[in-house]
């Protein structure tokens, strides 16, 4: 399976989840299952010989891809969740999305200084999330830490959320 056949297998939805934004839904790959293990594969080739010990997905789509990913990889598999969420102690980062303000959080003592690890998401957009995310992955100071997304929205230049000594990469982009 090409990356041609994953992006036709994309749907978009207009206005969601607000009037004027174009949303790239990534469930139609994840309902088809050669098409899901075609997106576990391809980034398993990506990330085999990179020593990833934790994945971290990103609520909520980034669990569907990330703890698979994270098995593939031999990796543990952290949640970065919205507030309230997890239900031991946390530590929290705030940031702006397209269409307001959110925070994420992850548990105090999901990630070591000797951790590898791979931030995992849908979709790149603005680079809101995954730069709030980075920032707090690196409060951890791991060894070190890469990113990556099914489709990045190119024009919207969401890498530049990213500090630049982070490895980032993508399946798709539109």
């Amino acid at each position: 399976m090409s990356v041609e056949k994953l992006k036709s297998s994309l749907r978009t939805v207009p206005d969601f989840p607000v009037k004027g934004i174009l949303f790239w839904d990534v469930t139609t790959l994840f309902k088809d299952a050669d098409c899901l293990r075609e997106l576990i594969e391809d980034l398993y080739e990506l990330y085999k010989d990179k020593g990833i010990t934790k994945v971290v997905g990103l609520e909520s789509r980034g669990f569907v891809v990330g703890p698979a990913l994270a098995v593939r990889l031999g990796a543990g598999f952290v949640m970065a969740r919205k507030p309230g969420k997890l239900p031991a102690e946390t530590v929290s980062e705030s940031y702006r999305k397209e269409y307001g303000i959110d925070t994420i959080e992850i548990h105090r003592d999901a990630i070591g200084p000797d951790d590898v690890v791979l931030i995992h998401d849908d979709l790149l957009a603005t680079g809101g999330t995954v730069g709030a995310a980075a920032r707090l992955v690196r409060q951890f100071r791991p060894k070190e830490l890469l990113v990556n997304f099914i489709i990045e929205i190119e024009e919207l230049k969401g890498r530049e959320a990213l500090p630049q000594d982070v490895e980032v990469t993508s399946i798709i982009k539109v």
